[in-house]
């Protein structure tokens, strides 16, 4: 029993912790979840379908909540990241290849919001015109270099100081929804009494904003982060080894899990409403690019607006680049058994921030050959939607697998919601395929 191995272990006393201190893994994993290409579809969800789309979100949080406390769960039990447990318990062949298709969904979905980044300067420079911005490329090799520069050579506690700061951009998209004219109580019946449509365009972006929302790097990233959470924190340890300190942490973990994820979707549902009382209210419902929501919203909402919503791009795009690079790294570098970890120094993990820079330097390329940016975001929701399915079922093995996590083995209730946004994961896979056409 858990009662019994904690009273083997010697009584350390728990000093109170600041909320600020509290959030930390799940913050800024829900955070990065609102990446300029997740803000480029709720935008489509918002212009296309106006608040017809936002119970998406609400619908979603719970099973945001359960998938990612899993992993939480596994990387603050066992000591080891998603891609490590998974090499212990499943074929190397398997393991490779979700890994290999985490890295090409990562890299394509990097290279699409670094270009959304890059073209947000742009139009702010340029006060809503591309052509007076100056080149896009500049700023997108700029933004790759300090954000590559910053996560290699900036300590790790300083660095998820910077990052937990740089959450605060979300909010601009709660002020842009508050300085337009918007009818919240129709907002709000909306919400929870949406005309829901059985129609192929309806269907896609209901599969794009969970694919959006519920993305297999975000998993990798939370887990990891409780693992570099223990280097980190004096006498922390792996639950297996430190039981006394389950209870404790097993409250931190879901607070900072269930606020990360409220968090998350609550800018979202503000960047539908937003979209959805200025560009649909105005039929403007063909947004492809987060960019271009930025731009339209200038002559409906004012430059104010604008400029919020373009910066907030930005301060998005600078939260969940890291993320991206990081996570994808973390996974190859468990799979393939070289150091891992932002505590680490440089010198003591090359092959790991390497990792981390071929992402950056990969993903800038793809705007230097001008892929068309909306294909490689659909892409990546392809990749990432069908990937998560897999990887999903394994976390919900992990979590429920005694060699794995011990005594710790996940709740009935929360295997319950796991499996459910398991099942649900894998309806808008099929869903993904059978929209692919329209």
């Amino acid at each position: 029993m858990v009662e019994d191995a904690l009273d083997d272990e010697p009584h350390v006393p728990v000093q109170p912790q600041k909320l600020l201190q509290l959030l930390g893994p799940g913050l800024l994993t829900g955070a990065s979840d609102d990446d300029p290409s997740g803000i480029a579809t709720y935008s489509q969800a918002g212009a296309q379908f106006g608040v017809n789309l936002g119970w998406t979100l609400l619908f979603s949080w719970p099973l945001m909540c359960a998938i990612q406390e899993i992993s939480a769960r596994i990387g603050r039990v066992t000591g080891r990241g998603i891609a490590g447990n998974l090499k212990q318990h499943y074929p190397a062949v398997i393991v490779y290849g979700l890994v290999s298709l985490l890295l090409v969904a990562n890299t394509i979905n990097l290279g699409a919001d670094i270009g959304a980044m890059g073209a947000a300067l742009q139009l702010v420079l340029g006060n809503g015109d591309p052509a007076h911005g100056g080149p896009q490329l500049v700023y997108v090799a700029a933004f790759t270099v300090v954000v590559v520069l910053l996560e290699i050579f900036v300590s790790y506690a300083r660095y998820v100081a910077v990052l937990k700061w740089l959450t605060l951009s979300l909010f601009a998209y709660v002020a842009v929804a508050l300085v337009v004219r918007t009818p919240w109580a129709a907002v709000a019946y909306h919400l929870v009494v949406p005309d829901i449509s059985l129609s192929k365009a309806y269907l896609t972006v209901v599969v794009a904003v969970l694919g959006t929302t519920i993305s297999p790097y975000l998993f990798f990233w939370q887990a990891e982060e409780e693992v570099e959470e223990v280097k980190e924190e004096p006498g922390a340890k792996p639950l297996t080894r430190a039981p006394r300190q389950a209870k404790r942490e097993f409250g931190r973990i879901r607070l900072d899990t269930y606020l990360g994820m409220a968090f998350s979707n609550i800018v979202a549902i503000f960047i539908v409403i937003t979209t959805a009382v200025t560009l649909h209210a105005h039929n403007i419902t063909d947004i492809q690019t987060s960019s271009q929501a930025a731009q339209a919203l200038k002559p409906i909402a004012g430059p104010f607006a604008f400029t919020l919503f373009a910066v907030g791009i930005i301060g998005c795009g600078l939260l969940a680049v890291p993320v991206l690079a990081a996570s994808a790294a973390y996974a190859l570098g468990e799979a393939f058994g070289f150091h891992v970890g932002l505590t680490r120094k440089p010198a003591r993990a090359k092959t790991f921030y390497a990792a981390i820079a071929t992402a950056g330097v990969v993903g800038s390329l793809i705007n230097v050959v001008h892929i068309d940016p909306m294909k490689a975001l659909f892409w990546s929701a392809v990749i990432n939607g069908v990937t998560a399915v897999p990887i999903m079922v394994m976390i919900m093995h992990l979590g429920s697998h005694e060699p794995a996590m011990g005594q710790y083995v996940i709740t009935p209730g929360l295997k319950l919601i796991g499996w459910i946004a398991t099942v649900v994961m894998a309806v808008a896979a099929v869903g993904m395929f059978a929209t692919m056409g329209s």
